[in-house]
């Protein structure tokens, strides 16, 4: 069935996002701050181009926002130009933002009060996994409104998975942040020690990736980490954004983060390093600076 579908914010997760959903045939409405961003997709992709977040989500079936943050979500729902200004009802919005869990109830029950679905969906596997259509989504909200936007967010991901109640998508990549800031905490530190020891890591992680310490990150960072090279994905500034969201979260559920605050702090000697755009997996050049 073909559906009539708005996406706004097309960084550099939402352009190839929004152009999955376009490929699987889907009428794509898309809005993005910058214009050109928008006017370059709209020459790629079948679609249409809006001039406001309300003008893109008037006739949707569905509306998909991923934008920067709490603020940025604010401004493209609740603002004066939003999509809760148009939105019809019985239609989902489905927010692939990572942001708070708080704001994601607030926007359900928003959502709610107009008589339509929502759901909070972050997602993961960074820009690569936007680009091949591969993306983990971990989704918050009500099964009947999860089973009927399944198809559409299918058409970018290669896992999703109803995690709970609205909020609790945002906690579990919450969660996922956490898990990578101590991966690539560690497997920084191993390839800075092999190769002092003058190992040739590549025939070191041949091995390794095989056994009870590969990770996701070492089979596809390990390379451009000896090699220097950090321009494959998600920023600096993006990761520091996401492990405040857990630091404030975790605070308030008294859980403790040593080892990611630790990690955040490296982040923060890489940003000052000129690092701020650099991928995650820079964060090696704290110990191999030049």
């Amino acid at each position: 069935m073909t559906y009539n579908v708005s996406f706004v914010g097309l960084g550099n997760m939402g352009y190839p996002m929004a152009g999955y959903i376009s490929k699987a045939g889907h009428n794509v409405t898309v809005f993005n701050r910058t214009k050109s961003k928008a006017e370059k997709w709209i020459g790629e992709y079948k679609g249409k181009m809006a001039n406001s977040p309300e003008e893109a989500a008037k006739e949707s079936d569905y509306i998909f926002t991923c934008v920067g943050n709490d603020d940025d979500l604010r401004e493209v729902t609740l603002g004066k130009n939003g999509i809760f200004k148009s939105i019809k009802k019985n239609a989902i919005y489905i927010d692939n933002t990572t942001a708070s869990a708080k704001i994601a109830r607030e926007l359900y029950k928003e959502s709610k009060s107009r008589g339509c679905g929502f759901l909070d969906a972050p997602v993961s596997g960074g820009q690569a996994g936007a680009e091949k259509g591969i993306l983990t989504v971990m989704v918050g909200g009500d099964l009947e409104d999860f089973e009927k936007a399944k198809s559409i967010i299918d058409c970018f991901s290669q896992k999703i998975k109803l995690i709970g109640s609205a909020g609790n998508g945002q906690l579990a990549k919450m969660v996922n942040q956490i898990c990578i800031a101590g991966v690539l905490g560690g497997l920084s530190e191993a390839i800075n020690f092999g190769l002092n020891a003058g190992l040739k890591m590549e025939n070191v992680m041949e091995v390794i990736t095989h056994g009870a310490a590969s990770s996701w990150q070492m089979v596809n960072r390990h390379k451009t980490m000896v090699d220097d090279q950090f321009d494959f994905g998600f920023a600096v500034d993006w990761m520091r954004k996401d492990l405040k969201i857990a630091f404030d979260e975790a605070k308030e559920k008294k859980s403790p983060l040593p080892v990611s605050k630790l990690i955040d702090g490296y982040y923060e000697e890489i940003q000052k390093m000129g690092g701020n755009k650099w991928d995650t997996s820079s964060l090696i050049r704290r110990y191999r600076k030049k």
